[in-house]
């Protein structure tokens, strides 16, 4: 019985996945117009992957867009394995959309992912190219909050950066901290005990 349920809601999600696939929103109001209640349906589940994660993780910029007008709760709820909207567009390199969240709702820079990493959490370890740097910078300047953010290893996005020996990085944050007098988060200490410093002296590598 369970199976047979299972085919039915995958045959019904079938429309939104073309509406997704081919960024066209006409066709996605069509079908809420033919099943208002489609959305709830789609995100009943505690860890949703809802249209708007696949759309942001695929670069539909049109969809996404408007899937968060129409349901900006979604952006800030966590798919099955632990990843918001933004933390997918991040992984994904879909950095038109990224901004896009960014600009609508800057919080969603906070959002605590799994292990407790946020977009900016992620962007500190990932940053390589320059595009990547000046979204690091351009996160720090839209949300200064988001720099208090821990994971749950209880580090910094400084913490990250430095183990991850991301120099462009630490050079973002390290500048960012001293423009906005928010050096004391240099002191903070990760689970271990370990600021920044000591991190980088230790030479320590990444935990997997």
């Amino acid at each position: 019985m369970s199976e047979v349920l299972a085919e039915e809601e995958q045959k019904a999600r079938e429309p939104l996945q073309q509406a997704i696939q081919h960024d066209n929103i006409d066709l996605l109001h069509d079908l809420i117009v033919k099943e208002p209640e489609l959305l709830d349906r789609v995100s009943k589940d505690p860890f949703p992957n809802t249209p708007l994660h696949i759309a942001a993780a695929e670069g539909k910029f049109e969809v996404a867009m408007e899937m968060f007008i129409l349901r900006p709760e979604f952006a800030r709820k966590l798919n099955p394995k632990g990843y918001s909207p933004m933390h997918l567009a991040l992984q994904h390199k879909q950095y038109q959309i990224v901004r896009a969240l960014m600009t609508l709702e800057p919080e969603l820079i906070r959002v605590r992912g799994r292990h407790g990493i946020t977009p900016l959490h992620y962007i500190a370890c990932e940053a390589k190219d320059n595009n990547e740097v000046e979204l690091l910078a351009e996160f720090l300047c839209t949300c200064k909050s988001s720099i208090e953010e821990l994971t749950s290893r209880c580090e910094t996005a400084v913490h990250i950066a430095v183990k991850n020996k991301n120099l462009e990085a630490v050079n973002v944050l390290l500048g960012w901290l001293k423009q906005v007098h928010l050096t004391k988060i240099l002191n903070w200490k990760d689970k271990d005990g370990n600021t920044v410093l000591h991190v980088a002296t230790s030479g320590e590598p990444q935990h997997e």
